[in-house]
C-alpha cells in the first residue's frame, strides 16, 4: 500500500521552529519529486517547497525563502521541512506529496500521492 505520512506539526510561538517529516511506505522516495504544500483556513492550497528526485534541486515559495529548508534522506525514505522564524501566517495544514514526473513544482494536480496532513499553528 502506497502511503505518505507527515509528522512534526504542533503549536509554536512566532519566531520559533518546527521540523516536519514525511515518510513513505510502499514505494521508494528516491525516484520521486517530493513537495510540501499547505492550506490555511479559507485559502487555497499552495506550494511551499519541493525537492527533485534527479539531482536534489530545491524550490521554495517566496513567502518562505530564507526561513524554510527542505531535505531528503533516501536511506530512511524520508523528506523533511525545517521551518525557522515562523510567523502567524505560516499557520496551516501541511501536506507532503510525491510525483514521478516533471513539470511545475507548485502545481498540486501533478502530484500522484498525498499524505493526510499535519497541523502547524503559530501563535503567542
Amino acid at each position: 500500500q502506497v502511503q505518505l505520512v507527515e509528522s512534526g506539526g504542533g503549536l509554536v510561538q512566532p519566531g520559533g521552529s518546527l521540523r516536519l517529516s514525511c515518510v513513505a511506505s510502499g514505494f521508494n522516495l528516491d525516484y520521486f519529486t517530493i513537495a510540501w504544500f499547505r492550506q490555511a483556513p479559507r485559502k487555497e492550497r499552495e506550494g511551499v517547497s519541493c525537492i527533485t528526485s534527479r539531482d536534489g534541486s530545491t524550490y521554495y515559495a517566496d513567502s518562505v525563502k530564507g526561513r524554510f529548508t527542505i531535505s531528503r534522506d533516501n536511506a530512511k525514505n524520508r523528506v523533511y521541512l525545517q521551518m525557522n522564524s515562523l510567523k502567524p501566517e505560516d499557520t496551516a495544514v501541511y501536506y507532503c506529496a510525491a510525483r514521478g514526473g516533471g513539470g511545475v513544482w507548485s502545481n498540486e494536480y501533478e502530484y500522484e500521492y498525498w499524505g493526510q496532513g499535519t497541523q502547524v499553528t503559530v501563535s503567542s
